[in-house]
């Protein structure tokens, strides 16, 4: 994020204390026991957190600060040790009293997510304004702890209601739908460092009318009309390239922001940090082909993320939180896709404690021995740029299951189902 010209270590050390005193997850530490678990201390040292790195000379040469911010990035990382309680690191890039600066901040995925960020960023600006008035930074309350959280899916986990769920969900699992791959992923095999990566972008004027005219056609939500072309494309694309049987329904896992505001009650979850995280297999068949009733494919998809129970947060829970469920579930096969739609997100702005033009220099990629989750998995999100939304498509692949090609073949093949939508709703009475 960029930093205001006038910030000092100092006050970004009181910042940054700010920062660990609302937020719990930021203290808290990794016990490894035959159940690991996380303990939160009442309080933390910060001062190791930030470092500062000089940054004058390369300040007015873009390519020459994205250099300085990836050099000393990796160093960074290394110092997150969650077993240590050193969940957060940072580095401040200083560029003089007259520029702007950069700091680099971060936080183990065990103690925050995506959305968490919503909450963080904000207190940043909150406690340098504070700070600069001379005031003690006094953040907002959370109204949520993120232990209160677990302690309410613990105990969802064990209710008759939500047990009842396990014959939908073996269901969903039980027959295969999934990719005609030469083998089995294999966590030895298939990790991080064998990853690979392909991304596409959809133009402005077709993105445009997915946010809004296609759903409203459709009487839909974004969601439901990008799964319904990914499950078209899918479909498509499993029998085209890798030889199955056309047709049939598509078994995907679908990743959500996790933050369920009917388990919490009352309570607001926006200011919450934490890893909520949840991954819900769906079994979605459009019952057609790219180009048939494309009204009936969106209805049937819209349909099949309707029927979920619970919006489909039982699964998380029956899966790793009751113990007579669990193993059942742990029995049966996993989807080989993945898919994450992240939502919009604006282009960086020139304002202080917003993300930077160089929020992605870091480069900083998971533990290369890290097992892959699935073969194939798809990371949305819109884009806000000045010419207009545009859907980025991030796609990674086991290298030693798909080629770089096929998986190209598919994302191009999502687009084209995507077009189709929008030129069908403008046809539509």
């Amino acid at each position: 994020v960029r930093t205001p010209a006038d910030l000092t270590e100092d006050g970004l050390r009181t910042v940054l204390a700010a920062l660990a005193a609302r937020h719990d997850m930021l203290r808290a530490r990794l016990v490894r026991t035959p159940e690991p678990a996380l303990t939160v201390p009442a309080a933390c040292d910060v001062r190791d957190w930030p470092r500062r790195v000089d940054v004058r000379a390369e300040a007015d040469d873009p390519e020459a600060l994205r250099a300085a911010i990836a050099a000393h990035a990796e160093e960074a990382r290394a110092g997150l040790d969650p077993e240590a309680g050193a969940m957060v690191r940072a580095v401040w890039y200083d560029a003089g009293p007259a520029r702007a600066g950069r700091l680099l901040l971060l936080v183990h995925h065990l103690a925050v997510d995506g959305v968490s960020w919503r909450a963080l960023l904000p207190d940043l600006a909150a406690a340098w304004e504070a700070v600069r008035e001379g005031r003690a930074p006094a953040l907002a309350p959370v109204e949520m702890s993120f232990a209160r959280w677990s302690r309410l899916l613990g105990a969802r986990a064990a209710e008759p209601a939500t047990a009842d769920e396990l014959p939908y969900w073996t269901d969903v699992l039980a027959e295969g739908a999934g990719l005609p791959l030469a083998r089995p992923l294999d966590a030895a095999r298939d990790t991080v460092a064998t990853t690979r990566y392909v991304s596409l972008t959809l133009p402005p004027h077709l993105t445009g009318p997915l946010l809004g005219s296609v759903p409203a056609a459709f009487g839909a939500s974004v969601n439901d009309v990008l799964l319904t072309a990914f499950a078209l494309a899918v479909g498509d694309w499993r029998a085209r390239v890798l030889g199955a049987p056309h047709g049939g329904p598509v078994l995907v896992d679908l990743e959500g922001h996790g933050r369920d505001e009917n388990l919490a009650g009352d309570a607001d979850l926006s200011r919450t940090v934490g890893w909520f995280t949840t991954v819900i297999p769906v079994r979605l068949d459009p019952g057609t082909r790219p180009g048939d009733d494309l009204d009936a494919a969106v209805a049937r998809v819209r349909a099949h993320l309707r029927a979920l129970p619970a919006a489909g947060t039982g699964h998380g829970l029956l899966r790793h939180l009751n113990p007579e469920t669990a193993p059942v579930l742990a029995e049966l096969a996993e989807p080989q896709i993945e898919f994450n739609y992240m939502g919009r997100f604006g282009h960086a702005e020139d304002a202080d404690w917003s993300y930077a033009p160089e929020e992605d220099a870091a480069d900083l990629d998971a533990d290369p021995d890290m097992p892959m989750s699935h073969a194939l998995t798809l990371n949305a999100l819109t884009e806000d740029r000045p010419e207009g939304p545009r859907l980025a498509a991030h796609w990674s692949f086991a290298a030693g299951l798909l080629t770089e090609d096929a998986v190209r073949d598919l994302g191009e093949s999502w687009f084209r189902a995507l077009e189709a939508l929008v030129r069908h709703a403008e046809t539509r009475d």
